[in-house]
């Protein structure tokens, strides 16, 4: 036991704290840090100075040193820091063995650390050992022959030695490797230091292979002319385009053999090269191209070659577009248009072709609306400019083989190669086509043309016999009816015009029906025809009721001079009221009205003038229910209406009105009959009737308790005396309607007085609007319940009779005691 407790470990207790909660002062980390660092806890005294005396105290001191370098080392051979301060140590008591010795160990431990390498041999050269700084350097660009810095420093120290021919090899062997640019220019400087030129061609040569990129054959090329060897510069510039071909060709090598060729004052040859570098490179990559070239032209250049430039740069950028886009045909046009305008035939028909190879890919018209316009530029091109009318007709024959017919046709492209054969004086050649294209695909555009050009060459039975054949295509054309009959009129067939007119109207299908019978009515009164024209005008009202129809017809008869000219056409004005009465659009009966009135107003009586006035209608302001689309409540909009007089199915509150006359004079009644009853019982005759008013109380109390258990027992209370008060009050206003035969303005006019005492009338006045002598403001919902606005109105008046007779009468305390 007691072995086994030696053996192990006692740990130690941990003291419980007791107290858990937070001090009242809190220290954090960082106060902790701050204050050791101001209070210097960790700062140790430097050491004291030292003075050595003698040879025996440097041995001491140098043997602490190694000491202390040899143990960082041991601690951690891979820090190099330590070893290049162990060796420069060494080297500032010029113990350069020691040092030598030091590196070497490093370059064991790490071979391929650089700032070692170049710390070893910049040791041997400040101590002018020359050949171990070599023999470094080699063993360094062996090891390393990436390493730039090596061979730069390598290089240079040669050089600064004199050693032209080891500086020569170093960079021999440097370019083996095959290294970066600006190792061989500096290869290229070193010759041009000591007048090699040659052998700074032949760096050159090397160098535009190993890295052969346009600036390297430029700078090869400027070298050649600064140096006076022209010869061999143009000969570098050549070589480069061969060398980098039509594929990878740049513009900046034109740019410079250009320029170079501009110092040597070879202006032809600067041109050439533009124009060849334009034909090569995409546009894109030739913005500067064009600049200099511009340039260029405006030094030495006429007009001529200015235009050239410019229409070449436009050019280059159209071929760039249509490369890119073959169905853009606008950019196609832009390109024709300046082609047309500045290349030769041969070069606009080359162009022309292209363009029009492009089809498009769906037959559809309107893929095609703009393609079809490169087919007849192209005709009028040869036509026009060419002079060639072969080659114009072999044009518009391919075009029109190429169309899809059966789908769909051009007319324009039918009608242009019938006016080429005209302008051609091939007439049987134009006749041809344009019936080929109405036998094919007949089209409105089609007829017209080919009509109107007959009727250019005076050929009447032909456009006859077209007319005929476009009515049998268009039958419901009304234009097509109209220019017919306007070609016989001319001819002086009037019989003839007005039978085509006949057949016209007789149509059952037109796409402007208005339009004909204007014209077929025109046409009669240039002929004088009077009596045709009204029976058209009777003709017509009997398939329209049109407004515009009434009020043409009274200014038509208005017009003829005969003396009952005034009666005829009030005559019409009549009618026409009286038929627009059954029309839902009131504004057209309006303005059949308005039209009467300045008839009137210019030739009738005062009169005749009251009584249009009597017909005008009143402006009214109403509202409607809007719903919406899935059958919810849209809320109310507001809009005019027009009652007329004289139509009584637009006066919706009639039966309103006469209900509240009705029960304002039964209130009256009653009230006079209170104040009867009052002054006969001031009178004295209280104590005579008091016992038969108590009857008549008694019996009223019981008929209305009656009444009221009947309601609740058979469901029918209010509503049922309300029903038959409705029904009494429509006889009444029926038979009062009967006998007064008021119009509504005279209503309007009682209902405003009944509504300017509401007092006197105090439940009327909620259901009945009010209505201006101008404009008045009525729902359509009043319009539409009438019937429940009426028995609801009845209703209330029953209800404020009894109210009025509570409060009235002091016979109902005796009925409420009754009741009590």
């Amino acid at each position: 036991m007691a072995s086994t407790a030696a053996g192990k470990q006692r740990i130690p207790k941990v003291a419980k704290v007791k107290n858990k909660a937070p001090a009242e002062v809190q220290i954090t980390a960082e106060q902790l840090l701050r204050e050791a660092k101001e209070r210097e806890l960790e700062l140790l005294p430097p050491p004291p100075k030292q003075k050595i005396t003698d040879e025996e105290e440097l041995n001491d001191y140098k043997l602490k040193k190694r000491k202390g370098f040899e143990d960082n080392i041991r601690k951690n051979r891979t820090v190099i820091s330590n070893w290049i301060k162990y060796a420069q140590w060494e080297e500032s008591l010029k113990e350069v063995q020691r040092a030598r010795s030091i590196y070497e160990r490093a370059l064991d431990v790490d071979h391929r650390n650089i700032a070692l390498w170049l710390k070893y041999a910049e040791m041997e050269m400040k101590n002018r050992q020359v050949n171990h700084a070599r023999n470094i350097w080699d063993r360094a660009i062996t090891i390393l022959p990436r390493v730039n810095q090596f061979w730069y420093k390598y290089s240079y120290m040669e050089e600064m030695l004199g050693n032209i021919a080891g500086c020569r090899q170093v960079f021999e062997r440097w370019t083996e490797w095959e290294p970066e640019e600006q190792a061989w220019h500096s290869y290229i400087n070193f010759e041009l230091r000591y007048k090699e030129v040659d052998k700074a061609r032949s760096i050159y040569e090397r160098f535009v292979i190993v890295h052969p990129d346009v600036k390297n054959w430029i700078k090869y090329a400027r070298f050649e002319e600064k140096h006076g060897y022209i010869a061999h510069g143009r000969k570098v510039f050549e070589r480069s385009v061969e060398f980098f071909g039509e594929e990878h060709v740049n513009e900046n090598l034109f740019v410079a053999f250009a320029r170079f060729e501009e110092k040597q004052k070879e202006f032809e040859r600067v041109r050439v090269i533009y124009k060849y570098a334009l034909d090569r490179i995409p546009k894109h990559q030739a913005q500067e191209l064009f600049k200099f070239y511009t340039v260029f032209e405006k030094k030495f250049g006429d007009r001529r070659g200015i235009e050239d430039v410019i229409v070449s740069k436009r050019r280059f950028q159209y071929e760039e577009e249509v490369k890119a886009s073959p169905h853009n045909y606008d950019a196609w046009f832009d390109y024709l248009r300046l082609v047309e305008s500045d290349a030769d035939p041969d070069t606009a028909r080359e162009v022309y072709e292209r363009a029009i190879a492009n089809i498009p890919p769906i037959q559809e018209k309107r893929h095609w609306r703009r393609y079809i316009y490169l087919w007849i530029n192209y005709a009028l091109y040869e036509e026009l400019e060419v002079k060639d009318p072969e080659r114009t007709r072999q044009v518009y024959q391919a075009c029109l083989d190429l169309i899809p017919h059966k789908k769909f046709t051009f007319a324009k492209i039918w009608l242009l190669y019938g006016q080429f054969e005209i302008r051609q004086k091939n007439l049987q050649a134009a006749r041809r086509g344009l019936g080929t294209a109405i036998g094919k695909c007949p089209k409105n555009k089609l007829f017209k043309g080919y009509i109107e050009l007959e009727l250019q060459l005076r050929e009447f039975d032909r456009c006859r016999k077209l007319y005929e054949k476009y009515l049998e295509f268009a039958p419901e054309n009304c234009t097509t009816w109209i220019k017919f009959s306007e070609l016989e009129t001319i001819l002086g067939d009037t019989e003839r015009a007005r039978a085509i007119f006949e057949l016209a109207i007789g149509q059952p299908r037109l796409d402007m029906p208005e339009v004909l019978w204007k014209s077929y009515i025109d046409f009669e009164i240039e002929q004088e025809e009077f009596d045709n024209t009204r029976g058209l005008y009777q003709r017509l009202l009997q398939r329209t009721q049109h407004v515009k129809v009434w009020i043409s017809y009274a200014q038509y008869e208005l017009s003829i001079d005969t003396s009952d000219r005034l009666q005829r056409c009030r005559g019409i004005f009549e009618e026409g009221n009286k038929g627009l009465r059954s029309c839902e659009e009131k504004e057209e009966r309006l303005m059949l009205l308005e039209s009467w009135k300045e008839f009137e107003q210019e030739f009738g009586s005062d009169t005749t003038r009251e009584r249009v006035k009597k017909l005008l209608p009143e402006k009214v302001k109403k509202r409607r229910k809007l719903t919406a689309e899935d059958g919810s409540d849209a809320g109310w909009e507001e809009y005019y209406d027009y009652i007329f007089p004289e139509d009584a199915a637009n006066q919706p509150n009639l039966k309103l009105l006469a209900m509240a006359k009705m029960w304002k004079r039964q209130q009256q009644e009653e009230d006079d009959e209170e104040e009867e009853d009052e002054e006969d019982e001031n009178n004295g005759g209280v104590d005579r009737g008091s016992g038969k008013e108590m009857e008549e109380d008694n019996r009223r109390v019981e008929r209305d308790g009656d009444e009221k258990m009947d309601g609740e027992e058979n469901g029918r209370g209010e509503g049922s005396r309300d029903k038959e008060m409705e029904e009494e009050d429509n006889r009444r206003v029926e038979r009062d309607g009967e006998e007064n035969g008021r119009g509504e303005r005279s209503r309007d006019k009682e209902m405003s007085e009944d509504s300017a005492s509401p007092s006197e009338n105090p439940m009327v006045s909620e259901p009945v609007p009010e209505k201006d002598s101008k404009e008045s403001t009525y729902d359509d919902s009043d319009d539409s319940d009438e019937s429940s606005s009426s028995s609801s109105s009845s209703g209330s008046s029953g209800s404020d009779r009894d109210k009025d007779g509570s409060e009235k009468q002091p016979r109902m305390s005796k009925k409420d005691s009754v009741n009590d």
